[in-house]
Formats: C-alpha cells, sequence, structure tokens
C-alpha cells in the first residue's frame, strides 16, 4: 500500500452497517488481523494500566483504604461508557471510534472537539507513561545513575519502533504485556489473600482488618481525601474505550466486542478493588508511596529475594502496554479526522504495513515534550501530566455518552436501530454518568492545587478548540461537498 493517502481512499469508505446511511471515509485501508484473543487481552489490557500499578501507592497514601470505594464507584461509570461505546460499535464498527459517531450525530465541529480532546487525553497519558516507564526502571541499582529523561527517550523509542510495524505486532504486544499483567496480579492476590489467611507478619505488621482498624479505619484522614483522588482515579480507566476503536480492524466485531466489554465489570471488581483492599490488609496506608508501585513496596517488605525485582518489572510492562495503546489509537482516530480535514494531512497517511503513522509520529513528538519535561521538573512530571490526561479522558468520555443519547434519541424516532447489545436503562445511564464528569471536574477545581489549575485552563482548551475549528473548517467543508459529489 501507498504511503500516501489517494484520492480514491478519501472518497470511499468501508459499507456502512445495517440501519446506518453514515460512511466514514476513514475506516478504509485498514486490515482485519486482530482476532478474538487480541480484543479480549486488549480489554483487559485497558482495564489494567499505569493508573493501578503506580498510581495507587500515592492515592493510598493520602486518601487510605477508601481509595477502594473511589475504585469502585469510578469503575462502575467506566463500564456504562465502554458499554454505551459497545453498542455503538454493533451498530457501525468504525476504527474512527467516538470520533466516527461524533461526525454523524453532531457533525464535523462534534468530531473535532471528541478528537482533539482525545488527543489531549493520549499525548499527556504517554507522557505520564515514559515517566512511569524511567521511575520504575530507576529501581534498579544498574539504572540509577541513568537521568530520568534518558530513560523516558528510551521507552518511547523502543515502543514506537514496535507500532510502527503493523497491527498485527501492536495486538501481539498487547496480548503478552496484558498476559504478564493479569498474571503478576492474580500471583499477587493469591500472595497476599495467603498472608491474611495465615497471618504471616509483614514488616511486623499482622494482616488483616486489624492493619485498616489500628490505622485509623476505612477514612483515616476523612472523607475528603477519597473524593479529591477520584480524578487520579479515572486516570486508572482511561484505555477502557481502546476496545472500541480496536473493533475497527477484527473481522468479527458483533461477535467478539459483547463478550470483551461484559468482561470489564468483573475485572474492575477484582483486580481494582480486590487488590486496593489486600493492599489496604498487608501494611497500614502509611506504608505506600506515591515514588514507588504499592506492589513493589509490599514485596520488597516481604523480603523475598528478588520478589520485588519481579514485580517492578511487571509494573514496568504496564506503562509501557499503556504507551503501546496509546499511540495505537491516536493514529486511528487522527486518520479519521485527517480524511474528514480535521486533523493536519499527514497524520491520514499508512505506511506498507496498514498503519496510520502520521498520527502516530504526531502523538510520539509530544511524548518527545514529555522528555524535556521530565528533564527540567522529574519530580512533578507524572503529577502535571495526570491532571491534564484527565481533563482529557473526561471530555472523552463525555463525548461518547453525547453520542450514545443522541443515538437513543434517533432509535426513538425509528432514523436509526438500536443493536441487541445495549446500554442498560438508557437514557438515564448516560444522564447520570455526564452527572458524574461534570462532578468530577468540580472536585478537580475544589481540591485545589495543580488540579485547580488544571481546570482553570479549561478556557484556554475550549479557544484552542474554537479556533482551530475556524482555522479547518473550509477544508472540512470542501472534503464534505466533495463525498456528496461523488
Amino acid at each position: 500500500m501507498s504511503d500516501r493517502i489517494t484520492a480514491a481512499e478519501t472518497l470511499v469508505a468501508a459499507p456502512p452497517a445495517a440501519g446506518s446511511p453514515h460512511v466514514d471515509a476513514g475506516d478504509a485501508g485498514y486490515s482485519k488481523d486482530l482476532k478474538s484473543r487480541h480484543i479480549n487481552m486488549i480489554a483487559i489490557g485497558g482495564a489494567i494500566g499505569t493508573g493501578l500499578f503506580l498510581g495507587a501507592g500515592g492515592r493510598l497514601a493520602g486518601a487510605g483504604p477508601s481509595l477502594a470505594i473511589a475504585y469502585a464507584v469510578c469503575g462502575v461509570f467506566a463500564f456504562f461508557v465502554v458499554r454505551a461505546l459497545g453498542e455503538l460499535v454493533l451498530y457501525r464498527p468504525s476504527s474512527g471510534a467516538f470520533v466516527s459517531y461524533a461526525r454523524e450525530f453532531m457533525g464535523e465541529k462534534g468530531a473535532f472537539a471528541a478528537g482533539w480532546l482525545y488527543f489531549l487525553n493520549w499525548a499527556t497519558t504517554a507522557v505520564a507513561d515514559i515517566t512511569a516507564a524511567a521511575t520504575y526502571a530507576h529501581f534498579w541499582g544498574m539504572f540509577s545513575d541513568i537521568p530520568q529523561w534518558l530513560l523516558a527517550l528510551i521507552a518511547l523509542a523502543v515502543v514506537l519502533t514496535a507500532n510502527l510495524i503493523s497491527v498485527k505486532y501492536f495486538g501481539e504486544m498487547e496480548f503478552w504485556f496484558a498476559i504478564i499483567k493479569v498474571g503478576a496480579l492474580v500471583a499477587f492476590m493469591l500472595i497476599g489473600i495467603f498472608l491474611v489467611v495465615t497471618q504471616h507478619p509483614v514488616d511486623g505488621h499482622t494482616p488483616g482488618f486489624s492493619t485498616i482498624t489500628d490505622s485509623g479505619g476505612i477514612f483515616p484522614v476523612g472523607m475528603l481525601p477519597m473524593l479529591l483522588v477520584i480524578q487520579g482515579v479515572v486516570f486508572a480507566y482511561a484505555s477502557v474505550e481502546l476496545c472500541g476503536v480496536a473493533a475497527g480492524e477484527t473481522k468479527s466485531p458483533e461477535k467478539i466486542m459483547p463478550k470483551a466489554i461484559n468482561s470489564i465489570m468483573w475485572r474492575v471488581g477484582l483486580f481494582y478493588v480486590g487488590s486496593v483492599v489486600l493492599l489496604a490488609l498487608l501494611l497500614p496506608y502509611t506504608s505506600y508511596s506515591g515514588d514507588e508501585s504499592p506492589f513493589v513496596t509490599v514485596m520488597d517488605k516481604l523480603g523475598i529475594p528478588g520478589a520485588a525485582g519481579v514485580m517492578n518489572l511487571v509494573v514496568l510492562t504496564a506503562a509501557l502496554s499503556s504507551l503501546n495503546s496509546g499511540l495505537y489509537s491516536t493514529g486511528r482516530i487522527l486518520r479519521s479526522m485527517a480524511l474528514s480535514g480535521s486533523a493536519p494531512k499527514f497524520t491520514g497517511r499508512m505506511n506498507k504495513g496498514q498503519v496510520p503513522y502520521g498520527g502516530i509520529l504526531l502523538t510520539a513528538g509530544f511524548g518527545v515534550l514529555g522528555v524535556g519535561l521530565n528533564y527540567v521538573m522529574p519530580g512533578e512530571a507524572f503529577e502535571i501530566v495526570l491532571n491534564f490526561a484527565s481533563i482529557g479522558i473526561l471530555g472523552t468520555w463525555g463525548m461518547i455518552m453525547l453520542c450514545s443519547l443522541l443515538f437513543w434519541h434517533r432509535s426513538r424516532d425509528g432514523r436509526v436501530t438500536r443493536p441487541s447489545y445495549q446500554l442498560p436503562w438508557a437514557p438515564y445511564t448516560q444522564i447520570v454518568t455526564l452527572a458524574f464528569l461534570a462532578t468530577v471536574v468540580f472536585l478537580m477545581w475544589w481540591g485545589g492545587g495543580v488540579g485547580r489549575t488544571t481546570v482553570m485552563c479549561l478556557p484556554l482548551i475550549a479557544a484552542a478548540l474554537v479556533g482551530g475549528w475556524f482555522v479547518v473548517r473550509r477544508r472540512v467543508n470542501d472534503l464534505a461537498q466533495e463525498r456528496e459529489d461523488a
């Protein structure tokens, strides 16, 4: 395949699904190399990432065992979001995912806003991931003298190279990354349960409910800290929508997607809530910190030779997995936007492996800026980008639920037909989820610090979106007219 956008590719897209009059040019040209096992493990990988492996340490130290409640609440809304996206995917699979649906239900302005908010999400998440990878690498003595910015650059280069080859390589890499993450979490939870049941001391503490009660209970520092960490907990679920993007590159999404999405709920309960409860039972919340993965902390306190190193390797894998996913998804989203005129033309280009390398390189370019941030502010880099990533996530989830709500309205007057796989309790589910997302933004402002600064940047983000739209709207309208004339 040529590495340029051809005229035919601009005007011709995959056939629309039954009941969908919409055709998205961004769906053409992809291979269908992702198999059921890839999609299922991508769904797992999206539900288990850097936010749990690294972020849980600092949040546990700040909010105590009540962090498990925050994970449970956010997990329910994350499931609603991905279930809403799943319904849209079965209505019409698209590699442009929610940007394509925003284009259908909200017009080009909606697609423009959805796409660039998603880019903000992953461009900043990429910085968080390479920062986390560099932080993990410093655990080992051989890397302790290497500057954090250089380790971040190496992590970005390795994952970028693998992502540019083909979607099959991405699928295989993400499959094995997810296997490692799930295997490590299962092993940790089995060890943790054994320690709690046998009352085996951990760093001089006897595991069990007494560890929680003796350290101030479930809310040792009050309920407010639990509310204030919610925006960080939302970041932990940032990749759950990834399986919806990947659906455009699989042959039978109608068979694969429902199973993958439905399994997210129990994974959230088991891996997020379950692991945080175990961490709180094993050690007092004051034993954890944001500088080290809480899983590594426990293994280190146990004194098992090599155990902490192995767990650290696993959490390093989680960071690289998240970075891998971000480069993959933004490449597809930006290509969908480029073919409609909402993104630079070069982001629509594909290589011989049918990979949209232009969009991937643009995201990686922002990762390079993150390398600079790690050079200037190595201690604060992760927290700064986490807050901006949270804004992108909230915006993305909000657009998904708005598309779902508009889809539901159109189904009521007969313009579209809902698939058998549906978001339950619509339209109340969408409305409640949108209210929750607005509440998270308020909590970010209320908490002060970096979170308030981030929320105060919202007018700048809005202004950038409005200004950007006025720059591209003529090209968008011209391309839309060309498609109509064809």
